[in-house]
């Protein structure tokens, strides 16, 4: 009996349909627990799928970028590319051998979806339009499309109500008890290669580095991890950056890999540093982005103020220092960026661990020694323009790390100059 894949749970009660980015895995394709599948968009913007159990992609029923229902089943997981039958209603059911006779609304095409939406509400919206309208009390019918196609999106949103969508100002939780468990990490990409190991930074979370997996993951195993107090991790006071360190050094040792290349942005670059420094031997290569831990400069009221951000419009001030062109924070970024942050739980658990870490607006922890000691080819890439980090602690490096001081750009290159980023990147990974 096959295993149905569908993303209801991830879409949330609030999603009627999801739209599919990208598959990661191609039907015949063998998978384990925990490898991403597919990319869905909802209100996150990007959100991964990833494999419940191990098998074989056994049926796959809807294109990327196609728009599906929110329950619709998206694809199977079978012992092997027979097993094609699995538990469900009377219009679900098939016999083996055979894909499964989806009820033909859960695998329209586009054009088909388009017609059936029409039919039915007479609106067509994107899934994270259809949320924001909700949340800001706007009516579709009385919103005008600025797309082509007819296809309402999330700027359309703000432009009729002239406001982000709010969620209602929760007064400061008290710090929530600790959770057990280890960091969450999300696999994506190739079953050969070698393997890339990314780490984010503070108050972000393994999605932002969707952009460059998408592009490494076609040759490479990518793992992303959360750390603690972020994304899909425990939330736990960590107490000292050594802990930090400890935890994403037990989370990289619980995969075993040797030869890895790993990618560090700010705190995560910080990271990224000292497991390079206490696991040489497994460590292929080291990428710093705009990385923390090389002075004790930092912007404290940034840390304080991106921590504790409870509103669309507070978020998005905090979000345009970390950039120095402010259009590339626009309306449909900083929704995304807002729905990961509506936990009042998650935003006491990050504030704590920046006023732990970052005490009196000061990096409390020095990697400088750690940076000189480095036996693996490194680049650090940092923009010239960044207000949270002071990029002048690139030149504390030692000459065979390479340095790449980007201009007009802020504090995420990988965002502000992706394809340079990315080149940097490749080319860095390719020498080894």
């Amino acid at each position: 009996m096959a295993t149905p894949i569908t993303a209801g749970a991830i879409a949330g009660e609030y999603m009627e349909t999801l739209v599919i980015v990208e598959w990661r895995v191609a039907k015949g394709d063998t998978v384990a627990e925990g490898d991403v599948l597919l990319t869905i968009e909802t209100a996150k913007a990007a959100v991964d799928v990833e494999a419940p159990c191990d098998g074989v992609i056994s049926a796959i029923f809807a294109e990327a970028e196609s728009e599906v229902p929110a329950a619709a089943v998206l694809c199977l997981i079978g012992k092997d590319l027979s097993d094609v039958s699995y538990d469900g209603d009377e219009t679900q059911a098939a016999d083996a051998g055979n894909p499964p006779a989806l009820p033909a609304v859960q695998v329209a095409s586009i054009a088909e979806m388009t017609q059936i939406v029409s039919a039915t509400s007479r609106i067509v919206a994107s899934p994270a339009a259809r949320l924001a309208a909700r949340e800001a009390g706007v009516d579709l019918r009385t919103v005008r499309s600025s797309s082509a196609s007819g296809r309402i999106k999330l700027r359309d949103i703000a432009a009729a109500s002239r406001a982000l969508p709010v969620v209602t100002a929760i007064s400061p939780a008290s710090l929530p008890a600790d959770e057990s468990g280890p960091l969450k990490i999300h696999r994506s990409g190739t079953t050969s290669g070698a393997p890339v190991f990314l780490i984010h930074g503070f108050a972000s979370d393994s999605l932002s580095w969707y952009p460059l997996d998408r592009h490494l993951a076609k040759s490479h195993p990518v793992y992303r991890l959360d750390l603690p107090n972020h994304g899909a991790s425990p939330k736990r006071q960590v107490g000292t950056f050594a802990n930090l360190v400890r935890e994403v050094r037990e989370a990289f040792d619980s995969l075993d890999l040797d030869g890895v290349h790993v990618i560090g942005h700010s705190l995560g670059g910080a990271l990224a540093l000292a497991l390079a420094d206490t696991r040489p031997r497994r460590v292929a290569s080291l990428a710093l982005l705009a990385p923390g831990g090389l002075g004790p400069k930092i912007n404290g009221d940034f840390i304080g103020g991106i921590a504790r951000a409870s509103r669309p419009e507070s978020l998005e001030s905090w979000l345009k220092v970390m950039v120095h062109d402010p259009r590339l924070i626009d309306p449909a970024f900083v929704n995304a960026a807002f729905a990961a942050r509506t936990d009042a739980g998650l935003r006491a658990a990050q504030t704590h661990m920046g006023e732990t870490l970052f005490a009196d607006g000061t990096q409390g922890f020095d990697l400088s020694a750690a940076l000189q000691r480095l036996e693996c080819p490194a680049r650090i890439v940092w923009g010239r323009k960044d207000r949270v980090l002071d990029w002048k602690d690139a030149l504390r490096a030692p000459g065979h790390v390479g340095l790449h001081l980007l201009a007009d750009v802020g504090h995420v290159p990988q965002l502000e100059a992706p394809d340079l980023t990315l080149g940097i990147v490749t080319a860095l990974i390719k020498s080894v």
